[in-house]
């Protein structure tokens, strides 16, 4: 099952966002300095908290090899554009 998918809550992106830094074996601390954002952040977003900055969060998800797709409910990524 593919652990990556549908994301409905702050929890839910923290939750991605550590799965995918321990699967490319990066501390929190370096994950955080080549973000571009400092540990606490870094640490308060794999937590779920709902006050993180977005800005910071997408910085974030680049740096880590992920993509943010928004969607109409009921659509597939496979179909959207690149």
């Amino acid at each position: 099952m593919n652990p990556y998918g549908k994301i409905r809550t702050s929890q839910d992106l923290g939750r991605l966002i550590r799965l995918r830094r321990r699967e490319s074996g990066i501390a929190q601390a370096d994950a955080a300095a080549l973000s571009g954002v400092g540990p606490r952040y870094l640490s308060e977003l794999e937590r779920g908290k709902e006050s993180a900055e977005l800005g910071k969060a997408l910085q974030v998800l680049q740096r880590l090899g992920l993509d943010v797709w928004v969607l109409p409910r009921g659509a597939s990524p496979e179909k959207a554009d690149d």
